[in-house]
């Protein structure tokens, strides 16, 4: 159920029913010479009104725009700061707690929002208001990407541009597969700015790619696009089921550990 084509006598009826939401969350960032800077927020809200619909929970609009400073260096990138994207999320959260959602999905395809997210996720249940967690389609898959594909590439590699291909393949710049291959950085590890002396010492795609690619593009496929969407739409549902199962109280963080502070005064 996508919350922005109901009413809201319709909306009372869910909510009257049911506590669980899905909200996707992407970024307008560059994805190399033959992806759409829409290529993330494309992909998490295909997934998130798929797996609304197979399980009948709430979507709320998707969050077009994420934290993607490190792509700031090509042609459109759009980005906010951390602290700001984080109070934004929380605060859009805290509007379905007031309406009764008590446990979220973020429905995430962007790897910069992810620790933001998850600390987003622990002001909530810190204060009691809901479980909110962040779930990532290809974390939820690993061993069937790299099964599909020998060099996945961690941004507009393959696993991408094959999900694009299934889900909006007239975006894709079918054309300009090979350059995104031989333009951009096919293994991460063999970046000189990669890792030195056991450091990370790069902050920007820009630092390991010319064209902000990543992986080898030209095994990607509408039909394996379609094989990820499955599986990891599949994982979603089961998430959601499972979450929608539990007690809100077994949700919750933990109580302190015996004796209780100040138990003895």
């Amino acid at each position: 159920m996508y919350v922005a084509d109901q009413t809201w006598p319709e909306l009372g009826e869910y909510v009257a029913e049911e506590s669980v939401a899905l909200v996707p969350l992407g970024s307008t960032e560059q994805h190399g010479p033959h992806l759409p800077l829409a290529t993330d927020h494309l992909i998490g809200e295909s997934l998130a009104r798929e797996a609304a619909d197979r399980t009948d929970v709430l979507c709320t609009p998707t969050v077009n725009v994420g934290v993607s400073p490190h792509h700031r260096q090509f042609h459109g990138t759009m980005w906010v700061d951390p602290p700001q994207f984080r109070d934004y999320v929380e605060s859009m959260t805290r509007n379905l707690a007031y309406h009764g959602v008590d446990r979220v999905v973020y429905v995430n395809a962007h790897g910069g929002n992810v620790q933001h997210l998850r600390e987003v996720g622990r002001r909530l249940r810190d204060d009691g208001t809901m479980y909110a967690i962040e779930w990532m389609w290809d974390e939820s898959i690993p061993d069937l990407v790299d099964e599909v594909f020998e060099r996945n590439g961690p941004h507009a590699g393959p696993k991408e541009t094959a999900m694009i291909m299934h889900v909006a393949g007239e975006l894709v710049r079918e054309d300009r597969l090979e350059d995104a291959r031989d333009g951009g950085r096919v293994d991460l590890d063999d970046s000189p700015n990669y890792m030195t002396h056991g450091a990370r010492t790069f902050f920007d795609a820009l630092e390991n790619s010319p064209n902000g690619a990543f992986g080898d593009q030209t095994g990607a496929t509408p039909e394996k696009g379609e094989r990820l969407f499955e599986a990891a739409t599949e994982q979603l549902v089961n998430l959601v089921e499972w979450l929608d199962a539990r007690e809100f109280e077994d949700l919750m963080a933990p109580a302190h550990v015996d004796p209780q502070p100040g138990s003895r005064r």
